[in-house]
């Protein structure tokens, strides 16, 4: 079974880089107490401080799935604080997935959503 490996990437909105910083370490410790299953979870900011970009690994579909169920209030909190351009999901996730990612991507603005599924590799 291979992780999988979300990436998702926001505009700052103007005027809103302070209040973000907060929700990002807020968010941060939310899904820390509550994702145990969460490899790695991680917000970085670009150069500028103009572009967000979350990244985190899921041990399967299903932990991604349960991070979207049980995160889904606190995501909503940044819908003021950013624009979602886009949302990059590496290996194959379930359809109840997908359709959670399509409407995050609404909620948080107009952003794409793309499934990379693996062609050759391992894990360890």
């Amino acid at each position: 079974m291979q992780p999988i490996v979300y990436i998702d990437t926001s505009a700052i909105r103007n005027g809103k880089l302070e209040e973000l910083k907060v929700a990002m370490k807020s968010l941060a410790a939310f899904v820390e107490a509550n994702v145990p299953q969460l490899i790695s979870y991680g917000f970085f900011l670009d150069g500028d401080q103009q572009q967000m970009t979350v990244v985190a690994v899921h041990r399967d579909s299903s932990s991604l799935e349960f991070h979207l169920d049980v995160g889904g209030d606190e995501f909503r909190k940044f819908v003021n604080l950013v624009d979602l351009a886009t949302i990059d999901v590496y290996g194959r996730v379930s359809e109840a997935v997908l359709t959670r990612l399509h409407r995050k991507a609404r909620m948080l603005g107009r952003g794409t959503v793309s499934v990379h599924e693996l062609q050759a590799g391992f894990g360890r």
